[in-house]
Order: structure tokens, then C-alpha cells, then sequence
């Protein structure tokens, strides 16, 4: 399997073969805890006109969003794992807007994508697996370490290595962003985001993404499911 590494929008726009959107901090391990939580989707926009038209139309539909890392005036959840895990999000509908992750994976033009993070990283490498791509494209949402371990992460899960997932989080745990995050002075970012987004392989379900006329869907599968 060839396995190509991008970053951002102009990454994603390039992208070829099956595409994986990596964003741990935090639309993608927003999304995972929703699913897991029993959310029955989750549905990605760019603009927050679109989050709170869909959310408005959608009936048990839960509001997630930030602009620029911050919280969106009038919205509660600002793109906050810890937020969505303490809700009962079963049977709703996330409707997410973030500033990289959900503009990044509206960027590839394919159709065959998934949405990843840490959490659920093994899973996403096992329905990559299963649908057998002779090219893979890991696209980290931002330039960020984190979202960079997490394609090497899953790089060496895929060719059969022993990745050390600390050592690929060093830069990360290293850099005066992450001291900011775990001083909880980051609005709308408490300390246990980022202690949720950094459990690898917390669930059991990759994330496959499909274009819908006005948003991105994004679905809890088993690897089963998701390679078909």
C-alpha cells in the first residue's frame, strides 16, 4: 500500500486513493464519543449558518461548534469531548462546525473518506485494511503534532510495526500550546479534552464519511461495515 502524508485543505484537496481526516483536538474525538455515546450520526459543515440551519431542521439534534479554537456566542458545546460525553446523546444528531477538521474533510474530492482520531485509530486502520487501497492518504487536519503522531500512529499499525505512540506525542507534550491547553486558560477547552482525545484506541468503530447535499455524514461502523 502506498501511503501518502498531507496536511490541511490544500492536502485534502490533493488527496488520492482512500482518505483518512485525522483531527484529535477535537472534531474527530468529538465525534467518536458522540457515536459511542449512541448518537445515530454526525453531521459536518463549514459554516455556522449551516450548523445552525441543519440543527434547527433536524429534530433531536445537538449543536457543536468553535471558531478559531473558541467557543461561538450562544453555543454551549464548543467542540468539547468531555461536554458531549457527559450528554445523553442517545438517538440525537451532532451537527459539527470546526475550524480544521470539518473544512479539511469537506476539501477531498473522493468519496471514499473516513474520519479518525486517536480514539478511534486502530479501527480506522483495520476498515483501511479491509477495503484493500493501493494508495492511502493521511491527512492531518491542521499542522499540529498531534494530528501528525496520529498518521504515523496509524502508519505503523498498518505496516505491521510497533509504533510508540509517546515518543510520537513528545512534540506535542513538549509545546507551550500544550501547557496552555492542560492550564485550563483555554476558553471552552477544559484539560480533560485533551486527556479523552489522547486515549488511543478507546473504541471499537472506524468513521466512514458520506457526502450528503448539505453536510458530511459520519457513521460508528465495525470494520465489517465500513469496508463494504
Amino acid at each position: 500500500m502506498n501511503i501518502i502524508y498531507a496536511t490541511g485543505i490544500d492536502g485534502a484537496k490533493k488527496a488520492r486513493g482512500t482518505v483518512v481526516v485525522i483531527d484529535v483536538l477535537r472534531s474527530f474525538t468529538v465525534s467518536a464519543y458522540a457515536l459511542a455515546g449512541g448518537a445515530r450520526e454526525c453531521r459536518l459543515v463549514k459554516t455556522m449558518a449551516e450548523a445552525r440551519r441543519i440543527a434547527a431542521a433536524t429534530p433531536g439534534a445537538v449543536l457543536c461548534a468553535e471558531e478559531g479554537a473558541l467557543p461561538v456566542a450562544g453555543i454551549p458545546i464548543s467542540n468539547s469531548p468531555t461536554a458531549i460525553a457527559a450528554m445523553d446523546m442517545k438517538g440525537k444528531v451532532l451537527v459539527q462546525r470546526s475550524t480544521a477538521g470539518t473544512q479539511v474533510a469537506a476539501a477531498v474530492s473522493g468519496d471514499d473518506i473516513f474520519a479518525a482520531s486517536l480514539v478511534v485509530a486502530r479501527a480506522t486502520v483495520q476498515a483501511c485494511l479491509l477495503r484493500g487501497p493501493s494508495t492511502l492518504t493521511l491527512v492531518a487536519s491542521a499542522d499540529h503534532p498531534e494530528d501528525h503522531a496520529c498518521a504515523r500512529y496509524m502508519a505503523s499499525l498498518l505496516e505491521d510495526t510497533r509504533p510508540d505512540l509517546e515518543e510520537l506525542l513528545a512534540p506535542l507534550r513538549a509545546s507551550d500550546r500544550y501547557a496552555r491547553l492542560m492550564s485550563g486558560a483555554w476558553p471552552g477547552f477544559p484539560p480533560t479534552d485533551v486527556e479523552l482525545a489522547l486515549d488511543a484506541d478507546r473504541f471499537d468503530f472506524a468513521m466512514p464519511v458520506r457526502r450528503e447535499p448539505a453536510y458530511l455524514s459520519v457513521v460508528a461502523a465495525n470494520t465489517r461495515s465500513a469496508a463494504t
